[in-house]
Protein backbone atom coordinates (compact mmCIF):
# COMPACT_ATOMS: atom_id res chain seq x y z
CA UNK A 1 0.00 0.00 0.00
CA UNK A 2 1.87 3.34 -0.77
CA UNK A 3 1.68 6.28 1.71
CA UNK A 4 -0.97 7.96 -0.24
CA UNK A 5 -3.10 4.65 -0.23
CA UNK A 6 -3.01 4.93 3.50
CA UNK A 7 -3.99 8.68 3.77
CA UNK A 8 -7.04 8.06 1.67
CA UNK A 9 -7.74 5.45 4.11
CA UNK A 10 -7.24 7.34 6.75
CA UNK A 11 -9.04 10.03 5.61
CA UNK A 12 -12.29 7.62 4.44
CA UNK A 13 -14.74 8.58 7.63
CA UNK A 14 -14.04 12.26 7.49
CA UNK A 15 -15.06 12.42 4.15
CA UNK A 16 -18.25 10.56 4.34
CA UNK A 17 -19.24 12.14 7.26
CA UNK A 18 -19.13 15.64 5.94
CA UNK A 19 -21.95 14.80 3.53
CA UNK A 20 -23.72 12.77 6.77
CA UNK A 21 -26.81 13.79 8.32
CA UNK A 22 -26.60 14.63 11.88
CA UNK A 23 -28.93 14.25 14.51
CA UNK A 24 -29.82 16.96 17.07
CA UNK A 25 -26.68 16.95 19.97
CA UNK A 26 -29.91 15.94 23.08
CA UNK A 27 -30.75 13.39 21.15
CA UNK A 28 -27.45 11.94 20.20
CA UNK A 29 -26.46 12.12 23.63
CA UNK A 30 -29.40 10.40 25.20
CA UNK A 31 -29.06 7.28 22.45
CA UNK A 32 -25.11 7.25 23.15
CA UNK A 33 -25.91 7.20 26.99
CA UNK A 34 -28.52 4.26 26.84
CA UNK A 35 -25.78 1.82 24.37
CA UNK A 36 -23.24 2.72 27.27
CA UNK A 37 -26.01 1.67 30.06
CA UNK A 38 -26.95 -1.75 27.94
CA UNK A 39 -23.23 -2.80 28.33
CA UNK A 40 -20.75 -2.75 30.87
CA UNK A 41 -17.79 -4.53 29.07
CA UNK A 42 -14.75 -2.18 26.98
CA UNK A 43 -11.90 -2.96 25.29
CA UNK A 44 -9.29 -0.35 26.73
CA UNK A 45 -6.11 0.35 25.17
CA UNK A 46 -3.21 1.80 26.25
CA UNK A 47 -0.07 2.61 25.02
CA UNK A 48 3.49 4.76 24.81
CA UNK A 49 6.27 4.94 22.28
CA UNK A 50 6.70 1.71 21.18
CA UNK A 51 4.26 0.22 24.27
CA UNK A 52 0.74 -0.77 23.32
CA UNK A 53 -1.79 -2.92 25.06
CA UNK A 54 -5.58 -3.09 24.86
CA UNK A 55 -7.37 -4.64 27.94
CA UNK A 56 -11.01 -6.02 27.93
CA UNK A 57 -12.54 -4.75 31.58
CA UNK A 58 -15.64 -3.97 33.15
CA UNK A 59 -16.94 -0.45 33.49
CA UNK A 60 -19.30 1.60 34.95
CA UNK A 61 -20.64 5.11 33.29
CA UNK A 62 -21.86 8.00 35.40
CA UNK A 63 -21.06 11.37 35.97
CA UNK A 64 -20.16 11.71 32.03
CA UNK A 65 -16.98 9.59 32.76
CA UNK A 66 -16.36 5.77 32.23
CA UNK A 67 -14.91 4.22 35.53
CA UNK A 68 -13.02 0.81 36.14
CA UNK A 69 -11.74 -0.97 39.05
CA UNK A 70 -8.85 -3.07 38.25
CA UNK A 71 -5.93 -5.12 40.15
CA UNK A 72 -3.41 -4.12 37.83
CA UNK A 73 -1.50 -4.95 34.65
CA UNK A 74 0.22 -4.17 32.04
CA UNK A 75 -2.13 -1.19 31.02
CA UNK A 76 -0.29 0.62 33.66
CA UNK A 77 2.91 0.58 31.86
CA UNK A 78 0.93 2.68 29.57
CA UNK A 79 -1.10 4.69 31.69
CA UNK A 80 1.94 5.96 33.42
CA UNK A 81 3.44 7.61 30.43
CA UNK A 82 0.22 8.63 28.89
CA UNK A 83 -3.20 9.24 30.38
CA UNK A 84 -4.96 9.59 26.44
CA UNK A 85 -6.98 6.56 25.83
CA UNK A 86 -9.07 4.97 23.47
CA UNK A 87 -11.86 2.42 24.52
CA UNK A 88 -14.45 0.70 22.43
CA UNK A 89 -17.95 -0.97 23.39
CA UNK A 90 -19.23 -3.29 20.50
CA UNK A 91 -21.84 -5.99 19.82
CA UNK A 92 -21.25 -9.24 18.15
CA UNK A 93 -21.56 -8.84 14.42
CA UNK A 94 -24.30 -10.57 12.65
CA UNK A 95 -24.30 -8.15 9.80
CA UNK A 96 -24.59 -4.70 8.33
CA UNK A 97 -27.69 -4.23 9.10
CA UNK A 98 -27.47 -4.72 12.30
CA UNK A 99 -23.84 -2.74 13.30
CA UNK A 100 -23.80 -1.28 17.15
CA UNK A 101 -20.38 -0.22 18.59
CA UNK A 102 -18.60 2.78 20.10
CA UNK A 103 -15.44 4.22 19.50
CA UNK A 104 -14.10 6.80 22.96
CA UNK A 105 -11.43 8.39 23.03
CA UNK A 106 -10.18 10.18 26.13
CA UNK A 107 -7.70 10.86 28.92
CA UNK A 108 -7.64 8.68 31.86
CA UNK A 109 -7.14 9.34 35.39
CA UNK A 110 -6.42 7.29 38.21
CA UNK A 111 -7.77 7.88 41.43
CA UNK A 112 -6.97 7.69 45.10
CA UNK A 113 -7.16 5.14 46.50
CA UNK A 114 -9.58 5.60 49.54
CA UNK A 115 -10.21 9.44 48.06
CA UNK A 116 -13.77 10.75 48.36
CA UNK A 117 -14.10 10.19 44.11
CA UNK A 118 -12.80 6.42 44.95
CA UNK A 119 -15.16 5.63 48.19
CA UNK A 120 -18.42 7.39 46.29
CA UNK A 121 -17.83 5.27 43.22
CA UNK A 122 -16.90 1.89 45.53
CA UNK A 123 -20.42 3.01 47.18
CA UNK A 124 -22.31 3.28 43.30
CA UNK A 125 -20.96 -0.29 42.54
CA UNK A 126 -22.28 -1.71 45.67
CA UNK A 127 -18.55 -2.91 47.19
CA UNK A 128 -17.94 -2.37 50.63
CA UNK A 129 -15.36 -0.02 51.43
CA UNK A 130 -13.97 -2.61 54.21
CA UNK A 131 -14.03 -5.74 51.38
CA UNK A 132 -11.41 -3.19 49.52
CA UNK A 133 -9.67 -2.10 52.26
CA UNK A 134 -8.81 -5.85 53.18
CA UNK A 135 -7.04 -7.09 49.71
CA UNK A 136 -3.53 -7.54 49.57
CA UNK A 137 -3.16 -4.60 47.40
CA UNK A 138 -5.12 -1.76 46.76
CA UNK A 139 -7.73 -1.73 44.00
CA UNK A 140 -6.56 1.03 41.44
CA UNK A 141 -9.34 2.80 39.96
CA UNK A 142 -9.27 4.28 36.48
CA UNK A 143 -11.58 7.46 35.49
CA UNK A 144 -11.79 8.06 31.87
CA UNK A 145 -13.09 11.47 30.97
CA UNK A 146 -14.10 11.34 27.00
CA UNK A 147 -12.92 14.27 24.78
CA UNK A 148 -14.79 12.35 21.45
CA UNK A 149 -17.40 9.56 20.68
CA UNK A 150 -17.90 7.75 17.75
CA UNK A 151 -20.79 5.86 17.60
CA UNK A 152 -21.73 3.70 15.07
CA UNK A 153 -25.71 2.58 14.98
CA UNK A 154 -27.45 1.31 11.54
CA UNK A 155 -30.90 2.03 13.42
CA UNK A 156 -29.64 5.55 13.08
CA UNK A 157 -29.92 5.00 8.73
CA UNK A 158 -34.02 3.98 9.66
CA UNK A 159 -34.41 7.36 11.85
CA UNK A 160 -33.20 9.34 8.65
CA UNK A 161 -29.66 10.15 10.16
CA UNK A 162 -25.74 8.51 8.97
CA UNK A 163 -25.15 5.28 10.44
CA UNK A 164 -21.98 6.93 12.07
CA UNK A 165 -22.69 10.09 14.71
CA UNK A 166 -19.80 11.50 16.27
CA UNK A 167 -20.11 13.65 19.89
CA UNK A 168 -18.03 15.78 21.61
CA UNK A 169 -18.78 17.15 25.19
CA UNK A 170 -18.90 20.64 26.18
CA UNK A 171 -16.31 21.75 28.60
Amino acid sequence: MTQEAYRAAARYWEEKDAHGIRMEPDALHRAMEAYIAANNTCALATGAGDFIRCTPIEYSYHDGCFWMFSEGGKKFVGLEKNPRVCLAIFDHYTGFGSLHGMQVTGRAELVEPFSARYCAHAEYKKIPLAALKKLPAPMHLICVRPDCIEYLCSDFKEQGYSTRQTWVPER
